[in-house]
């Protein structure tokens, strides 16, 4: 898992024309494969659409017997922790520690939202009609 990965939720929409190859990650969230955050970015705002930077945070903690086992679980309480509000988030940094017996890794992960529209209000507007 590269820095600067982006996931995708299964519901998030993306432009007709976007060849990009995902693979399922977690429950509820898919992986895109072979392109980081910058050109992804690029090949959203060439369709016309919008890939929003958000500041909202999420670090979290995964421990597993393995390094890749512990990086897995970290990210997967990250992406567990994003708002339902936003359809994507993008894997910033990444810190593994080992202790004997097991590692630790700390991910941060920042919420990323796709849309048509500019306004991060249009997706707070659909977001509540969702829920209603």
């Amino acid at each position: 898992m590269k820095l600067h990965s982006i996931f995708l939720r299964d519901t998030c929409i993306l432009p007709n024309d976007l060849d990009v190859l995902i693979e399922p990650f977690r429950a509820g969230w898919t992986h895109v494969q072979r392109i980081e955050s910058c050109g992804f970015d690029a090949t959203i705002r060439y369709a016309h659409w919008h890939f929003m930077w958000v500041q909202e945070s999420y670090s979290r903690r995964g421990v597993g017997s393995t390094e890749e086992t512990a990086i897995y679980k970290a990210l997967a309480s990250a992406l567990l922790s994003v708002s339902i509000r936003f359809n994507a988030a993008e894997f910033d940094s990444l810190h593994v520690s080992r202790v004997p017996g097991f590692y630790i890794a700390n991910v941060t992960m920042y919420a990323r939202h796709i849309q048509e529209d500019a306004s991060l209000e249009m997706a707070a507007e659909s977001y509540l009609q969702s829920t209603r």
